[in-house]
This record gives C-alpha cells, structure tokens and sequence, in this order.
C-alpha cells in the first residue's frame, strides 16, 4: 500500500513540473489570442504545399449518404404508420 501512495505522489509530482513547462502566454496578441505556428509554417498557406486540394465530390459524400438515410428513415416511418409494425430492411418493405 505505501508503494502504491508513492508512485501515485511520483506521478502527481511529475504532472505539476511538467505543468510549469507550459506555454506562458508572452507572445499573445491579446489575452486568450497566443495561438502561433510552428516554426518554419508559412505566413501564407495558398499555393503552397500546405494547401489542401479537396475534390467535391468527396466533400458531399456525407451529406448524400445523410440524404440517402434520411429517406430510407422516412420509408420506415411511413410503413410503421401503415402497418405498425418495424421493418428495418428498407428492401422488406412493400411499396
């Protein structure tokens, strides 16, 4: 049981030192603003390596498979309403 009390005192230790290490906050442009790059990130990201090129089509596959589940969703609401009784296989339901 001691053992255990000293590593959990060890460990408590060692988070508050790390916690000292912690940004100070001397480089804010106002109090609660003091996000700042990494080294070496450019001021600009356009037309760099750092731009990310996304397609379209990749972007909109959430929002059509939201879409695509929503009307299957509605097709089991009606057919509950229709016959009370749950099917979740959109492909068991009778048109």
């Amino acid at each position: 049981m001691k053992k255990l009390r000293s590593l959990s005192m060890a460990a408590l230790v060692a988070s508050v030192s790390f916690s000292a290490w912690a940004y100070d906050g001397t480089n804010c442009k106002e109090p609660g603003v003091c996000w700042e790059p990494k080294p070496g990130y450019p001021d600009k990201v356009a037309g760099s390596k750092y731009d990310p090129k996304h397609d379209v089509n990749e972007l909109n596959k959430q929002a059509q498979s939201i879409k695509e589940m929503e009307a299957r969703n509605e097709k089991r609401r009606l057919n509950f309403v229709k016959t009370g009784k749950f099917v979740y296989d959109v492909e068991d339901i009778a048109n």
